[in-house]
């Protein structure tokens, strides 16, 4: 029997019959993820399994680097074979690393090789791979299509012309919607030279002078708008520590002139700025019917020698901790709940230490008139937190404290065309949560009920949740 099988990570009868009959053949939402739009608009055609499988891909090249791989070989000039067999040699190494499983899982679907990859049958894996690449046109498209996928959901600075995403929705030979994602992480940067560059970006998109912080919400609003225009149904938010400040109008335009000078912003100013900037956004957010997303609590570019050799996004953060979570997550939410202005939001914490209290933040902010289910979600595993253990903690957590039945699940968060089968990897470890209950006389075996369970959390509630409706 090959390593991934019909029934890989499906260690009960129920959880079989729940993946085989209700999951496995699901479409998926990817409502998060960083693919090009423009090797979709494009529909690049990948040159190596290397460039497909290598390039932009951090987890890959941290467990290469923790292999004494060396860098010329992970994101250097080394020809695509020299990194291929780097990576070969590292995965036989990475059993109990969820990479071990990815791994497999993906050439498994993508290349229909059973094959265990290692560092002896590295080149007949690889050329096997590249024929498959070749023979069966793996191109950006044609992954997205055989993945079963019915909606993307990429990554989009405010300034980004979004010329891409037109091309894609022009085209009708390719029935995917590929949508943009505002992500304004630069606009909280207060303090940092990204902030004076962002509101530089923002002048030259606008033909505007943007002397204040009202000047600059102003442009900002017109970029959520050009988003909207092309089919936008979520932003997202990567902040490192999450932080909760009242403030004054007065109080934030001296802020914001301070950080266009370039001058020293204190963690106070950052965190009013923070606030004010969140509650102003999620305003705009709610009048579009858009999902505003929450990822906290990365620390990132920790090895300063690398980052400047490389550059950032390399594989060199990590979780963050912090004080005051509860504190600020919940007055976060609340200084737009009592606005009536909250909109639909997800909450990914990368410190599973705090899954209790977003799980129960969350809770806190239910209510609504238009009968949203599930309308602040707690987002699922996150980056470290994508593994079994990950998301079995997530989805107990979320059950402890909400609703699993409401939860819009996984998420892809990767640059790779071929990452998909990580959503086949939550499905079946979900299954198999699900039967494990079942089997042990915890949830009840009703085959009606659990197919609903399975089919909303797979699929149905992310198609319902990011639905426009105003």
């Amino acid at each position: 029997m090959s390593f991934i099988h019909d029934d890989f990570m499906l260690q009960n009868d129920t959880a079989k019959s729940l993946y085989h009959d209700f999951a496995k053949n699901l479409p998926i939402y990817d409502y998060h993820c960083h693919l090009d739009p423009q090797q979709i608009a494009e529909d690049h055609e990948f040159q190596s399994v290397t460039e497909l499988w290598l390039a932009g891909d951090h987890y890959k090249w941290r467990a290469m680097r923790a292999n004494g791989i060396p860098e010329r070989k992970i994101t250097g000039d080394a020809t695509s074979e020299e990194k291929f067999q780097a990576w070969a040699e590292t995965v036989e190494n990475t059993i109990g690393n969820p990479l071990y499983h990815w791994t497999h899982l993906e050439l498994k679907r993508y290349f229909d090789i059973d094959d265990q990859l290692n560092g002896e049958n590295w080149k007949e894996v690889y050329d096997k791979a590249n024929k498959a690449i070749k023979e069966n046109g793996l191109t950006a498209r044609t992954l997205i299509k055989s993945s079963n996928v019915t909606f993307v959901g990429t990554t989009d600075n405010p300034t980004d012309s979004l010329e891409y995403h037109d091309q894609i929705r022009a085209d009708e030979n390719f029935d995917v919607t590929v949508a943009p994602s505002f992500r304004p992480d630069e606009a909280f940067a207060v303090g940092e030279p990204k902030f004076t560059a962002f509101i530089g970006k923002l002048k030259d998109v606008s033909s505007n002078e943007i002397t204040s912080y009202k000047e600059m919400m102003k442009v900002i609003e017109a970029r959520i708008d050009y988003f909207d225009e092309r089919g936008t149904v979520a932003s997202d938010h990567g902040i490192g520590v999450l932080a909760y400040a009242e403030s004054t109008d007065e109080e934030i335009e001296a802020i914001f002139v301070k950080a266009v000078a370039g001058k020293e912003v204190s963690f106070e100013e950052s965190a009013k700025f923070q606030t004010r900037l969140l509650a102003d956004l999620g305003e705009c957010y709610y009048d579009r019917d858009w999902a505003m997303q929450i990822h906290f609590g990365a620390i990132r570019n920790n090895n300063s020698r690398m980052f400047e050799l490389i550059g950032p996004d390399t594989g060199f953060d990590s979780l963050n901790d912090q004080t005051n979570v509860a504190y600020a997550l919940n007055n976060i939410l609340d200084a737009m709940a009592k606005k009536g202005k909250l909109p639909k939001t997800i909450v990914y914490n990368l410190n599973p230490l705090y899954n209790d209290i977003v799980a129960s933040t969350t809770a806190n902010f239910q209510n609504n008139a238009e009968g949203i289910k599930g309308k602040i979600q707690f987002g699922a595993g996150w980056w470290f937190n994508d593994t079994e253990k990950g998301m079995l903690r997530q989805m107990e957590t979320l059950a402890d404290h909400g609703l699993l039945m409401h939860f819009v699940g996984m998420l892809t968060d990767s640059r790779s065309f071929v990452s998909y089968p990580r959503h086949e990897y939550f499905r079946r470890i979900l299954c198999n949560y699900i039967g494990e209950n079942v089997e042990n006389g915890k949830f009840p075996n009703d085959e009606n009920l659990l197919q609903k369970m399975v089919e909303n959390i797979c699929f149905n509630n992310a198609d319902r949740y990011f639905v426009k409706n105003k």
